[in-house]
């Protein structure tokens, strides 16, 4: 099966979601940078979000131009790594609005672990669709030390926001660090 719906549909559900979110921002009731205070905590998880969303994106994108081929497992491993996505806005307006709070950051938390998992999910499934028309994909991933490293970070993270939750924030921003750059790994394998 061609690949081509399932980059076009992908790419406009991402467009949406990160629609959605900042729509979620609202508009201060004053005039002078005093009212924007209170926003601080909502636009610093809107930040954090866009960013993961557009890692996501652009990995997503990059998975697949090295995949040749889809089938339907892959189809529904593709919506399963949409539906954590498009929590997105509601974990990330939650964790703004409450500042941080233990809850809120550990729920925000569990939405980036099981966004993590359904990609893996999806690359495993693209990978063991066909060796063959997609070698060039299993080569790129090799170990996938950046993706298990995220997904240890997570799992550290989600418990930890209850104990210290700009701790645990921290946390996501530094996994979110570790993939800014786009996944050389399969960029060198389809340029080659």
């Amino acid at each position: 099966m061609n690949k081509t719906r399932l980059e076009a549909f992908s790419d406009a559900v991402i467009a949406i979601i990160m629609t959605i979110m900042v729509l979620e921002l609202k508009v201060p009731h004053g005039t002078d940078l005093e009212a924007l205070s209170p926003l601080l905590p909502v636009f610093l998880s809107y930040v954090l979000s866009f960013v993961y969303l557009g890692i996501y994106w652009n990995n997503h994108h990059h998975m697949l131009q090295a995949t040749r081929k889809v089938n339907g497992k892959v189809l529904w491993a593709n919506l399963h790594l949409l539906f954590w996505l498009s929590l997105f806005p509601f974990a990330t307006g939650w964790m703004g609005e409450n500042h941080l709070a233990p809850i809120p950051t550990a729920g925000y938390g569990l939405v980036l672990l099981m966004a993590a998992v359904s990609y893996t999910i999806l690359q495993n499934s693209i990978v063991r669709h066909s060796n063959y028309e997609n070698a060039l994909l299993a080569a790129a991933i090799g170990s996938d030390v950046k993706g298990k490293v995220s997904l240890v970070c997570y799992l550290v993270a989600i418990p930890l926001s209850f104990v210290n939750s700009w701790v645990a924030s921290l946390i996501y921003v530094i996994v979110a660090a570790i993939w800014f750059i786009p996944d050389r790994r399969i960029e060198k394998k389809v340029d080659a």
